[in-house]
């Protein structure tokens, strides 16, 4: 059931992700979902290490940290997927 839990949560972070960043992206849905759940296990690391990964009542500020890093990995995979298409220019 974790695994479930990972994917959604990687798709709905990725998909705020790219409605956040201004420009059209050019990665696929499948790989917004991975960037999606690796900017969520980044903003979990970052929370761990300041020390806001478990707190009473809703983690917001540790869901804050997990859609930061959601939009720093959608960001700098969306750049290198386009580098690696050969889709460089923006629209």
């Amino acid at each position: 059931m974790s695994w479930l839990w990972a994917i959604i949560v990687g798709l709905v972070l990725g998909l705020i992700a790219k409605a956040i960043l201004p420009g059209k992206q050019q990665i696929p849905l499948w790989l917004t979902v991975v960037f999606g759940m690796l900017g969520s296990v980044l903003g979990n690391a970052v929370a761990t290490w300041i020390g806001v990964n478990d707190t009473k009542g809703i983690d917001w500020t540790r869901h804050l940290l997990q859609l930061i890093g959601a939009v720093a990995v959608v960001g700098v995979g969306d750049m290198i997927w386009a580098s690696i298409k050969g889709n460089r220019q923006r629209t």
